[in-house]
C-alpha cells in the first residue's frame, strides 16, 4: 500500500497543524516507512512497533533541543511513522505494537498483507481521492507551488475562506 498511507498522513497533519511552514517530504517517507522495512520480510516487526517511533521522536526532540528549523523537518519522520502505525491498524496486534515489552513478535504478517486485497484497493481508492484534493488544494499544478514543496516541503492552501465562519 502507497497511496493509502500518503493522503492518510498528509490529510490528517494539514488538518492537525495547519503550519504553513510544517514540512512535509519526511512526513510523507515516515508514513511509508514502517512498511518499506517489514513487507520485504512478510512479518510485522520492530518497525511495527510503537516503542521505535516513540523512541525515533523522542531522539529527534533530544538531538534538535535548541534548533528549531531542523527540528521542523525532522519532526515530520516520526509523526508519519505514528501515523502509519494508527492508519495501519497496527495496534490490533499486541505483540508487535507493544514490541519489546511483549515479548517477542511472534509470527504477525504485515497488517497491509494480511488484510483483503478488496480492503487495500478500497484503501488505495481513497489515499488517491486524499492526495487529488491536496493536489488541488494546495495549488500544486503550478509549477512554482510544486517547486516549493519539492525544495521547501511547505504547502500553501489555497482553499476559499467562502462559507467559513470568522475567528472570534
Amino acid at each position: 500500500m502507497l497511496f493509502w498511507f500518503l493522503g492518510t498522513a498528509l490529510f490528517t497533519v494539514w488538518y492537525v497543524f495547519t503550519d504553513p511552514r510544517f514540512d512535509y517530504r519526511l512526513l510523507l517517507v515516515g508514513a511509508l516507512l514502517p512498511d518499506l522495512i517489514d513487507v520485504p520480510s512478510g512479518q510485522a516487526r520492530w518497525a511495527h512497533s510503537l516503542t521505535v517511533a516513540v523512541g525515533m521522536l523522542a531522539a529527534v526532540m533530544l538531538v534538535t533541543a535548541g534548533r528549531k528549523p531542523i527540528r521542523r523537518l525532522l519532526l515530520g519522520l516520526p509523526i508519519g511513522m505514528l501515523l502509519h502505525l494508527v492508519y495501519d491498524g497496527a495496534f490490533a496486534s499486541t505483540e508487535v505494537f507493544w514490541w519489546p515489552f511483549s515479548g517477542s513478535w511472534g509470527e504477525v504478517e504485515v497488517p497491509s498483507l494480511e488484510r483483503a486485497l478488496w480492503l487495500n484497493l478500497l484503501m488505495e481508492v481513497a489515499g488517491i481521492a486524499m492526495l487529488v484534493w491536496a493536489y488541488r488544494r494546495f495549488g500544486l499544478a503550478d509549477a512554482q507551488r510544486r517547486q516549493q514543496f519539492l525544495h521547501h516541503g511547505t504547502l500553501t492552501d489555497m482553499g476559499s475562506t467562502a462559507g467559513r465562519r470568522p475567528p472570534v
